[in-house]
């Protein structure tokens, strides 16, 4: 496995998590905490992206007849859009 040398820097919560893991012998050092964590953090996104491609697959082998029709395609997001202003959330900008 290849090393890429790069200064970076983080908030004071990432690096205290970071000694955290050091400290509770889960890794040897912070550089290798924070590779180590990154490479979670991948294959959970990974896993995430297999398991959203699956269900994409299976809904869409499903018999015309099994879909559900939608009224307004306009107003698709309407209902989560009312629940995030509840919330007191606003939707993403790509969402607008």
């Amino acid at each position: 496995m290849s090393v890429h040398k790069q200064s970076v820097s983080f908030t004071s919560t990432a690096f205290a998590f970071a000694r955290e893991l050091v400290e509770a012998g889960e890794y040897p050092n912070v550089s290798a905490a924070v590779s180590g964590e990154l490479a979670r953090a991948k294959r959970t996104r990974d896993r995430e992206q297999a398991l959203f491609e699956a269900e994409l697959r299976r809904r869409l082998a499903l018999p015309l007849d099994q879909w559900e029709p939608m009224a307004d395609p306009a107003a698709f997001t309407d209902e989560a859009r009312a629940a995030l202003a509840a919330r007191g959330s606003s939707a993403p900008d790509h969402m607008r």
